[in-house]
């Protein structure tokens, strides 16, 4: 399923190098330090029957955007619970123990080494002081959150979901871990600022998400905005109390660059798989010499993914006019439409990378410090030298028991994942000149040998849509301002503690922003290739499509019919929303098998 673009597409076009999928601010929230967005898309709840079970392990792609964009609920296994409340009970015993825990029982940051409290937190002395202290860190959350509010609701649905899943590796408290999960389920979607992260810990985005469980600040409860006080009430829910290291649990993790990561690999996935089907429609269009497709030519060149993307669109156009003899057709295309599957079977590449980095980023820890529970000194070397036995949890009663180890790390740290988004943003473009380029062979009787008035009456041309305007160049100058790496920045703030930055929100913006031109710039590609289609079967009427780019067509069609007047713009803006809205599938369900993804990591996150 795919959510529905139609009703914000056009709007889309106009957005600046910001976040996408927020909008510059009209006046002063409530709290009077955030902004309002212009307008908020909510998700559909054409799945809100379906539930997806996390158990922080094998969360996909598809998943998050049924939770995002289709409203389905989450579950929590039993398993993940109990790896969660291990990991709180473990906290809570080691502060009982007299470790040093950083963000609980001592500060973080520059303050790392202030004494918070000691001894037993579950102890009269200690256990008010730490719940005040943890309810004013989510009262104010979000100190740092600034600028244009996240207005689609899919990425504060995929951060909260993304978190839940992940969360479950943490020490956080069961009441925490049922809130967030509560939160998705009754369509509370708080306000999230676009703004205030150094893109490895979105401390800031998340921290906004923290004050909405205790009743703070402003959401959105089903589509209408609101006090967060009053869509607890109206959802039957009271306000979170946190105890223990909840803030930390929270807020300690990369969701909200992660989320939009993953919402990411899916519209890419929709835009490559519809870049098959425009290059079949080109290879139609033109006329083409399907040599370079060929078996023995790929043979010759063993890489898995282009390999793939050729015998996949070779098989699209299986059945075609382009496998019978046509002595008019030239010996060889173009460069653009010769190397279209090598520059888009190596974005598939670049986007199976991507996919897997999210994947592990979704189903694994980026939390600091890192709670183990049931880890022992004798599992690695290295665990029982004097220095890691520093950090080493004996086990008593706030443990049921259970020993472990609690470790500073640097976890968070998001990479390789930032460099994939930024690899992948960068093989868009290069497939995008693909288009940019093979649309405008079109204009050259050397390739095409015809032209359209040649074959065609006066009456048919004029029914044809327009090509050939101004958009196509200004989309793609626009892609190629997106393809400089964010500069690798080290800042040292706090103290100098903080020093370095991956800003992996912008690089994010970045791919979204290329994949959501580059998706109309392949409709105006897929209107100049479907139009000389037309030309071609006016040609020569008997002329075959093959099944699936006959089908294509037909429903290409029904938004973009033959008559009179049509504008290559609104002509390319249907096709814009077709491609969007109706998966390649629906023509073309089978075809080579795709390359396997990259195996699971030898070892998964610890758990006992």
């Amino acid at each position: 399923m795919r959510p529905n673009h139609s009703a914000f597409a056009r709007n889309r076009l106009t957005l600046g190098l910001v976040l996408l999928g927020i909008t510059s601010a009209a006046a002063a929230a409530p709290d009077a330090r955030a902004q309002t967005a212009d307008t908020f898309v909510s998700a559909a709840q054409d799945a809100a029957a379906q539930t997806v079970t996390l158990n922080g392990h094998d969360l996909t792609i598809d998943q998050v955007a049924l939770i995002a964009r289709h409203g389905a609920h989450i579950g929590l296994t039993p398993e993940a619970r109990r790896r969660s409340a291990d990991a709180h009970g473990l906290l809570l015993e080691a502060a009982a123990e007299g470790m040093s825990v950083y963000w609980f029982n001592r500060g973080s940051g520059s303050q790392r080494e202030t004494v918070i409290f000691s001894g037993d937190p579950t102890a009269p002395e200690n256990m008010p002081g730490i719940k005040a202290r943890q309810l004013a860190a989510f009262e104010q959350g979000g100190v740092g959150s600034y600028g244009p509010e996240v207005d689609h609701e899919d990425v504060v649905r995929a951060m909260m979901a993304i978190r839940a899943n992940a969360m479950s590796y943490e020490a956080a408290s069961p009441a925490l871990t049922q809130m967030l999960i509560d939160m998705v389920n009754h369509g509370i979607a708080p306000v999230v600022h676009g703004q205030g992260t150094l893109g490895e810990g979105d401390l800031a985005p998340m921290g906004d998400i923290g004050r909405a469980m205790v009743g703070t600040g402003d959401v959105h409860f089903h589509g209408t905005r609101m006090p967060a006080a009053q869509a607890l009430q109206l959802a039957g829910l009271k306000p979170l109390e946190p105890f223990g290291a909840d803030d930390a649990a929270l807020i300690s993790t990369n969701a909200f660059s992660t989320a939009q990561a993953a919402l990411l690999v899916a519209d890419a996935r929709t835009l490559l798989d519809w870049a098959d089907m425009g290059t079949a429609l080109a290879l139609l269009g033109m006329n083409s010499s399907v040599t370079p497709l060929s078996a023995p030519v790929q043979g010759a060149r063993p890489y898995r993914w282009l390999n793939w993307d050729a015998a996949r669109v070779l098989d699209m156009v299986r059945g075609s006019y382009l496998f019978d003899a046509d002595p008019a057709r030239i010996i060889q295309d173009p460069e653009s439409l010769r190397a279209s599957t090598q520059r888009i079977g190596s974005a598939w590449q670049a986007w199976a990378a991507l996919r897997d980095g999210v994947v592990i980023a979704m189903n694994s820890s980026d939390h600091n410090p890192a709670v183990r529970p049931g880890i022992r000194p004798e599992d690695s070397w290295e665990l029982s030298t004097p220095q890691f036995m520093r950090f080493h949890v004996r086990g008593g009663p706030l443990s049921h028991g259970q020993g472990g180890y609690i470790l500073s790390n640097a976890n968070w740290d998001p990479y390789p994942l930032a460099n994939d988004v930024e690899g992948f943003t960068i093989a868009v473009a290069n497939m995008g000149v693909v288009l940019s380029q093979r649309m405008e062979r079109f204009t050259n009787r050397f390739f095409t040998v015809i032209q359209p008035g040649d074959v065609m009456s006066a009456d048919k041309l004029a029914a044809l849509p327009r090509t050939g305007s101004f958009l196509p160049a200004d989309l793609w100058i626009e892609i190629t301002g997106l393809i400089n790496p964010v500069t690798p920045q080290g800042q040292p703030i706090v103290a100098t503690v903080e020093d370095l930055q991956a800003e992996t929100r912008l690089k994010v913006a970045r791919a979204r922003k290329a994949v959501d031109l580059t998706t109309h710039l392949l409709a105006q590609d897929i209107l100049t290739s479907s139009t000389w289609i037309e030309v071609r079967r006016a040609q020569a009427p008997a002329r075959r499509l093959g099944e699936a780019p006959a089908a294509a067509l037909a429903a290409l069609r029904r938004v973009v019919p033959l008559q009179p007047g049509t504008s290559p713009v609104a002509a390319g803006l249907a096709i814009h929303d077709l491609i969007t809205t109706t998966p390649v599938a629906q023509f073309y369900p089978g075809g080579p098998t795709a390359p396997a993804p990259a195996p699971a990591p030898a070892s998964a996150p610890v758990a006992p």
